[in-house]
């Protein structure tokens, strides 16, 4: 059996209504985008039956695959697992609420075949359709500039959870993140410009899922992230 063009990965903890909506819809669309394809729901340590359910669907289509954790990970660790053990030339993962509408995928994915190292999509480009509460706008945007005052990136938008990647390249960069959670997709992105890579930013059309908030604890850990990752990069080590 031929290796498959595209890998696409939602990680997943305790979403099993979001699941059955998000499995069908992304077997519908990569359908109509690649002949190969694989989808691997990177399930971190769910107690809710999420593993069980895709399970379920793993027996009916040998195209979707279970990657399984019996604790806890992190998101971005377990993204860093589902990406080193995928097959695809192309990897893109996004979140399973599918918060970012899937209408893009054919241009996330459009933007490495025409030679990106990196594509993502932006929340904050100009052109963005975007609904979500007014804090949450607020500290995105201040993240992002923030990141962008001390790092040095490009990126309009760095947490966007819709991205994909040239296999070859990212495997480079994957052994330098050392965050283990939701800074991941920043720290990858910062790294990848510091070491030149291909990067495509696209606008997209986004609703924020339910039940997510930003807590001032919340507000702490990204200045604190920012500024170690700013330590490390600046400041050698003896």
């Amino acid at each position: 059996m031929a290796e498959p063009e595209v890998t696409a990965i939602i990680p997943v903890f305790n979403d099993h209504r979001s699941l059955e909506i998000a499995i069908p819809r992304s077997i519908e669309l990569l359908s109509r985008i690649t002949n190969g394809f694989e989808l691997v729901i990177a399930e971190d340590g769910s107690t809710d039956g999420s593993a069980e359910l895709v399970r379920t669907y793993e027996q009916q289509d040998p195209r979707i695959h279970l990657l399984h954790s019996d604790e806890r990970l992190g998101r971005g660790k377990a993204l860093t697992r589902a990406i080193n053990n995928s097959k695809g030339k192309i990897v893109c993962y996004y979140d399973v609420d599918l918060a970012t509408d899937m209408q893009h995928l054919p241009e996330l994915i459009g933007a490495i075949r025409e030679g990106a190292d990196i594509s993502t999509g932006s929340r904050l480009m100009p052109g963005s359709d975007i609904v979500r509460t007014e804090g949450r706008e607020i500290a995105s945007r201040s993240y992002n500039f923030l990141v962008r005052l001390f790092l040095g990136s490009r990126c309009y938008d760095h947490q966007c959870g819709f991205k994909a990647f040239n296999k070859e390249y990212i495997l480079h960069v994957l052994p330098a993140i050392q965050s283990n959670h939701w800074f991941w997709d920043t720290e990858l992105l910062v790294r990848s410009q510091r070491n030149g890579c291909r990067l495509v930013e696209f606008p997209v059309r986004w609703r924020a899922g339910k039940g997510t908030t930003v807590k001032i604890k919340d507000v702490f850990e990204m200045g604190s992230s920012i500024l170690k990752l700013w330590w490390q990069i600046h400041v050698p080590e003896d």
